[in-house]
């Protein structure tokens, strides 16, 4: 296999190693986007349902807050409608806010908050997408350029056998090969990451409809009581 390697390897020129170069950065790029995600979703899929049962049934607000720490998207939507609670409590100077009923604002609140954490859940999305669907041609071009070189290289000797195409032919479409190993994995990668995407943000558009009702139930608590 080595010996087959350093073959190919001193067969090919500048624009071959080149490619070569590329698809083993694009493959390197791709695995570490594929176990951060799979991490990242695992994460989520496995202490989503412990860490919200806790916080709803934590004795205060700061105590259930503490405990969704470690899932950075709820922590931060359960801190955007905190906002959104002490912002409905203090008195503003007219403001374009003003014109819209409580139930508006928090929905303000916890909606920009919901955008940022999908937003930070598709990161690594893009890259997968745009790898699964340039690495073959990045590999195609590795091969034409191959072939290219091979068919130079038969010119300039002036003999043609199938002894002399096969090798450099052989050589040039492992190229091909290489664009496939690369964009395989992202392409599969990519869409089981979709659908993780799809549940978890499911599962946090619930939390934050949750969130919602809470803080519209205690505003209008506070507000009978004043």
């Amino acid at each position: 296999m080595q010996s087959q390697f350093e073959s190919f390897w001193q067969a090919g020129d500048a624009v071959t190693h080149s490619v070569f170069w590329i698809l083993l950065l694009m493959s390197l790029l791709s695995w570490s986007v594929i176990l951060f995600k799979f991490w990242q979703f695992s994460r989520y899929r496995l202490l989503t349902p412990g860490i919200t049962e806790q916080f709803w049934h934590a004795a205060n607000w700061q105590s259930g807050i503490d405990r969704l720490q470690k899932l950075p998207a709820y922590h931060a939507l359960a801190e955007a409608g905190d906002k959104g609670r002490v912002w409905l409590n203090k008195q503003h100077p007219a403001l374009l806010a003003d014109a819209l009923p409580s139930s508006e604002v928090m929905v303000q609140a916890l909606r920009g908050a919901l955008n940022h954490a999908n937003s930070r859940l598709e990161n690594g999305q893009t890259l997968l997408a745009s790898i699964g669907s340039t690495a073959p041609f990045v590999g195609l071009f590795g091969t034409v350029w191959g072939i290219y070189h091979a068919l130079m290289n038969i010119g300039s000797s002036g003999q043609l056998g199938l002894d002399q195409v096969s090798g450099p032919v052989g050589e040039a479409l492992i190229m091909t090969a290489l664009g496939l190993f690369v964009a395989i994995p992202a392409v599969l990668a990519y869409n089981a990451f979709n659908r993780q995407l799809r549940l978890v943000s499911a599962e946090l558009d619930g939390f934050a409809h949750d969130l919602h009702l809470y803080f519209m139930a205690k505003q209008s608590t506070q507000q009978e009581q004043h």
